[in-house]
């Protein structure tokens, strides 16, 4: 039974193209090829990737905190009430009105204590300032690292300014070191992202990042095996380029310097949706989905490579639409205070004219000094008007 699902799981049309077989991709003095046995490296990787993590936020990420002035809110702690715990953890952190009547007469609490017993446990619950800061660290820090390595293990290759060189005697493609450690370093950090979710702050796209990091890893592991290991590290290049921007502002935001937050926003929005909704589907995808069909008739690793890109994409849709959402409250959001009206005011204009900026490529030092010169004029004219 065992052996009739090892050489069907092992079959080498599910992996291979037609007229290759596993015989064809053996080790020779001249090349040297992936192996299935070789991913077992990313678990003692993820591990010490969590060592590192703890390392790091321990002695980096939590000096740099309070060297910023970063600080938890002090927050008030709900009684001690059993009845109330054993609801809480059991059926919901939020009840409805008719459930706090009915705890109500278990406690004998008037129904405004119950409320507030409620939102302070909630409140205990909910992650610190510091351990997001911590955390977007050390995302933020790899991801960089990561990039950086990314393309050092690329800039001289004939495949990252020619796509079609990806598949140039495909699958026979002898296995570089550099793409073996970019591997496994992607592989384990994602591994140790999902192992420690449960830890995590709990974001509110929880269930998509759940998503994203077993795709992210299938994705990785199937390339390898398969040998896609060229398209492989352009995908990781591309994803990782967006996300250290990401943390990156997350860290301004926590720290309150809200202008340099801003224009990391606007920066990272502009590199994710160029990479993730341009670079990725049109041309990355369109090298995977087009260019082989030149070389080989299509086979079950081809359409199974394509579909889980395919998914990475509408994730990728998906993030910009929150993105998208969160830039346009940012911009045309209303609010009654006036001062709050006069900050929102010169913020807009300062992101529109970085984005004016950024977009037409005008990074020439008279340029920049013009655009801060109009910055500053924009909200000396508004705060007179308050």
């Amino acid at each position: 039974m065992l052996q009739t699902i090892k050489d069907w799981l092992w079959w080498e049309r599910l992996w291979l193209p037609e007229k290759v077989s596993w015989a064809d991709l053996q080790d020779k003095e001249d090349r040297t090829y992936a192996k299935a046995s070789q991913l077992y490296a990313a678990v003692p990787c993820a591990l010490c990737l969590l060592i590192v993590r703890y390392l790091f936020e321990r002695y980096l990420a939590t000096p740099l905190a309070n060297a910023l002035g970063i600080r938890d809110k002090v927050r008030l702690t709900a009684e001690e009430n059993p009845t109330l715990e054993k609801y809480f953890y059991s059926q919901t952190r939020n009840p409805s009105q008719a459930d706090v009547r009915s705890l109500c007469k278990k406690t004998g609490w008037p129904e405004r204590r119950v409320e507030v017993w409620f939102r302070r446990k909630r409140n205990q619950d909910r992650p610190g300032l510091r351990k997001r800061f911590c955390e977007a660290s050390w995302r933020c820090g790899f991801y960089l690292c990561a990039f950086l390595g990314g393309l050092l293990a690329l800039y001289d290759k004939p495949w990252f300014y020619d796509l079609k060189e990806v598949w140039a005697e495909f699958p026979k493609q002898s296995m570089l070191p550099s793409q073996y450690w970019y591997y496994t370093l992607e592989l384990g950090f994602y591994l140790s992202l999902l192992l420690s979710l449960t830890f995590d702050v709990k974001r509110k796209d929880f269930k998509e990042q759940v998503i994203h990091h077993v795709a992210t890893m299938t994705l990785l592991s199937f390339s390898w095996i398969s040998n896609y290991i060229r398209i492989g590290t352009l995908v990781m290049a591309v994803h990782d380029s967006s996300d250290i921007l990401l943390e990156g502002g997350k860290l301004f935001n926590y720290a309150k310097w809200e202008q340099t937050a801003n224009v990391m926003f606007v920066i990272f929005t502009i590199v994710f949706m160029v990479t993730r909704l341009v670079i990725f589907p049109f041309w990355l995808i369109h090298c995977t989905w087009v260019y082989p069909l030149e070389r080989f008739d299509p086979f079950f690793g081809y359409y199974f490579f394509n579909i889980m890109l395919m998914v990475l994409q509408i994730l990728h849709v998906y993030w910009a639409f929150l993105i998208t959402r969160m830039a346009y409250k940012f911009v045309f959001s209303k609010v009654c205070s006036k001062w709050f009206v006069c900050m929102c005011s010169v913020s807009r204009l300062n992101v529109c004219l970085l984005v004016l900026n950024l977009l037409c490529g005008m990074f020439s030092p008279s340029n920049w000094t013009a655009m801060f010169g109009a910055m500053k004029r924009r909200t000396t004219v508004i705060r007179k008007r308050i």
